[in-house]
């Protein structure tokens, strides 16, 4: 018999709030199920603790990409199948899931929906859903934070994306699988576990979220008429087509920067760092999808 959680940032808004999400779940039979509210998707693992102490095997997760990232590393190996409510600004993983902004449908789809068994990329250690990167989407990330993507939402990243473009590259040096692969200077590493990214650029058109791999591009485009350039292919999703991009798929990549650079995964900013170690992890996590989702 299914056992019901619910884990929520209530300040992340979606139709008309938590209090939503409690009618569906009574209209369903589930009147006062294990219930974790956090004001930050840092607190959340913690709570997620608590949840599966308690048996839980269906967890409802209101928030963001944020909360689906610390949820993601919080349930490690347990027995346990997400069901996403997509409250944040740009809830790219519910979006490459094909999961609507809809409370009563996000629910159906978590009692009645599909689960598939999906990857997680790992990074220094921390896993992560969609995406993880140091350079331009790093400090895109880190300059949107602080509140700005509550005021403005997805123009918060537009704004904080031109500052960050006129940022240097840096030396550089990708080993996949074992091998070099990039020695240079590059202004963005990109790993992806799904192919939409920030307000729906498609930066790795052929990615799945189940084929045991992980999709890496590096990025040498240097200043905003450069990055001009990559936006404008992504929009179509033909970012490979740019002379300044160079991508490919991998199980274990390694990132050497000459200086210091933070780095983000699924939109959470990081301390800097001179080395990331990306590891895929196949076939990780259980989520709830549509019956007929497209399968990317």
């Amino acid at each position: 018999m299914t056992s019901v959680g619910v884990i929520a940032n209530p300040r992340k808004r979606l139709g008309d709030g938590v209090g939503a999400l409690r009618d569906a779940l009574a209209m369903r039979g589930v009147e006062d199920p294990p219930w974790r509210e956090v004001p930050k998707s840092k607190y959340a693992p913690k709570e997620v603790a608590k949840l599966l102490d308690t048996g839980v095997d269906l967890l409802f997760v209101w928030g963001g990409d944020g909360m689906v990232q610390r949820c993601v590393d919080a349930i490690e190996n347990a027995p346990v199948t997400l069901a996403i409510l997509p409250a944040g600004t740009a809830n790219l993983f519910a979006t490459n899931l094909g999961i609507p902004q809809d409370v009563e449908e996000a629910v159906r789809i978590g009692f009645s929906g599909r689960r598939r068994a999906l990857d997680v990329g790992t990074v220094n250690g921390e896993r992560f859903a969609v995406m993880s990167g140091t350079g331009v989407d790093a400090l895109m990330m880190r300059d949107s934070g602080g509140g700005v993507k509550d005021r403005l939402g997805r123009l918060g990243y537009v704004v904080a994306g031109v500052k960050a473009a006129k940022q240097g590259a840096v030396r550089t040096r990708v080993e996949v699988d074992g091998h070099r692969w990039f020695k240079g200077r590059a202004s963005c590493v990109l790993v992806g576990n799904m192919g939409d990214v920030i307000g729906g650029l498609t930066a790795f058109p052929d990615a799945r979220p189940d084929d045991g791999r992980l999709d890496v591009g590096v990025v040498t485009a240097d200043g905003i008429v450069d990055w001009a350039r990559v936006l404008g292919k992504a929009t179509v999703g033909r970012t490979s087509s740019s002379p300044f991009v160079r991508t490919t798929t991998a199980r274990k990549i390694v990132v050497e920067l000459k200086s210091k650079r933070p780095y983000e995964l699924d939109g959470g900013d990081r301390p800097k760092t001179k080395r990331l170690t990306f590891r895929v992890e196949p076939a990780a996590i259980s989520v709830c999808v549509p019956e007929r989702e497209d399968q990317r």
